[in-house]
């Protein structure tokens, strides 16, 4: 399928209207009822156990299951990651979260397959010649304690977080619920299709630690096409967006000093303090130059360090990350962080190291993959918005860098929401409205891409 510039430029500018507004597609609403209605459910039953990056346990044995009960084989765990090429994963978080989801009903065999990693990769194959298309779902949640008030939605209906400082607060839960409910239409719908679809549910998106390990698997490598999507940001309810330029890369690092104990009365000249170094660490990155090739961002998020009053710090550790509003740029940065902790390593006489824990990349959308998204806006007569920048960051540029450099057509775009915000302990998404709406644009995109 090939638009012109021009034709291109009317999808953007003029969707179509009816009556004078512009109004969803009623048929193509009334024959997505039945699935909407189950992406609804499914989203508020995993809103209420939500889990942090690579401890999705749960969440992983509820896709599988839903997978499985509609006729998929299903790689899910240690088959569908690449365990060398994850970040930022807690070896004692995993075991706790796996003791949980044990207590919660998931069973010892399916752990046991998982081998200790989450996330699931389905395909529908058709049996007949044509395109394979890729699409991407986040599974994991934000560590945000979930508001209670009576005006907050899944308080008020009783499927709020019961999981302590964990929150859906990024709207994984309805992602992971549209593909699930993509998943359950692409096999009665079958017999309309060409090629094949994957879809990848990928952990820990959450500290941009997870698409690596799915890019390194190889998922995107033989595709044709490529998708992600996300829910808000920029987009109101009933709107769509394409990101054509934008997502800031980024570095997650955790710094480590290791200084030398002492008694901080008796032999201070003996200690050599992790904390100060720390400290002195913090304010060097906060006064990074800015660059000429792009905006940058530097954050110091958590700082810990020392065991006691009288005792010279032996021991502090930083959580920290830097983006740019180009790969190239963020590389810079990284760079400066490095030189930072090398230099403060020795003038305060200690040991520091730097670790990545997490990382993306910019996004540049392939504009036939874009006019993909726009024309399955158009049909829908959803308002179709042109993104060319976003504060924000998004792990699936790894998998959209590594599909693009094996020549799959790939983008990125949102369904929108009315919100305050995400992260915020009132994130919430209108789920009855806007899980409709995701689910049209994503079978909308599929009968585009592999359609009869």
């Amino acid at each position: 399928m090939y638009f012109s510039n021009s034709q291109f430029q009317n999808i953007i500018t003029h969707p179509q209207k009816i009556d004078g507004e512009l109004k969803p597609g009623e048929n193509r609403m009334n024959e997505l009822a039945g699935y909407a209605d189950e992406a609804v459910a499914l989203r508020r039953s995993i809103h209420r156990r939500p889990e942090e990056g690579w401890t999705e346990f749960e969440t992983t044995y509820r896709i599988v299951a839903c997978l499985e009960k509609y006729g998929y084989d299903v790689k899910a765990g240690i088959e569908a990651v690449e365990p060398s090429a994850v970040l930022g994963r807690n070896p004692e978080l995993v075991a706790k979260a796996e003791a949980r989801a044990l207590a919660h009903g998931v069973p010892q065999a399916f752990l046991d397959r998982l081998g200790h990693y989450t996330g699931a990769v389905a395909e529908l194959a058709t049996g007949r010649p044509g395109p394979v298309t890729v699409f991407r779902f986040d599974i994991d949640c934000v560590l945000v304690t979930e508001s209670t008030a009576s005006d907050h939605v899944p308080a008020a209906l009783g499927f709020a977080s019961e999981i302590p400082g964990a929150m859906h607060a990024c709207g994984h839960d309805a992602h992971t619920a549209s593909g699930l409910a993509l998943a359950h239409w692409l096999k009665d719908h079958q017999d309309e299709l060409t090629g094949r679809i994957r879809l990848l549910f990928q952990p820990a998106e959450e500290g941009t630690r997870g698409a690596g390990s799915m890019a390194a698997k190889g998922w995107v490598d033989d595709a044709d096409w490529f998708f992600g999507a996300h829910v808000g940001d920029e987009c109101k309810l009933g709107t769509v967006g394409v990101i054509r330029h934008g997502f800031l890369a980024t570095s997650k690092m955790d710094i480590h000093f290791k200084g030398t104990a002492s008694h901080a009365g008796a032999k201070p000249e003996a200690g050599r303090s992790a904390l100060s170094a720390a400290a002195a660490c913090t304010l060097m990155l906060e006064g990074i130059t800015r660059h000429s090739g792009g905006a940058t961002r530097v954050a110091v998020g958590t700082m810990n360090a020392g065991e006691g009053r009288n005792v010279t710090p032996a021991h502090a550790d930083m959580q920290i990350e830097v983006r740019g509003e180009t790969g190239p740029v963020n590389d810079w940065m990284t760079e400066r962080v490095k030189s930072i902790v090398k230099g403060v390593s020795e003038s305060y006489e200690v040991e520091g190291t730097v670790e990545l824990v997490g990382q993306a990349t910019s996004v540049d959308s392939d504009p036939e993959a874009t006019v993909v998204v726009a024309k399955a806006a158009e049909i829908l007569h959803y308002p179709c918005l042109m993104l060319d920048h976003a504060g924000a960051s998004e792990d699936c540029s790894i998998l959209i860098r590594r599909a693009q450099e094996k020549g799959v057509k790939s983008t990125f775009f949102l369904w929108g929401c009315n919100h305050h915000g995400h992260h915020r302990p009132d994130f919430d998404l209108q789920d009855t409205e806007s899980l409709p709406c995701a689910l049209a644009m994503l079978t909308t995109v599929v009968k585009e891409t592999n359609g009869r």
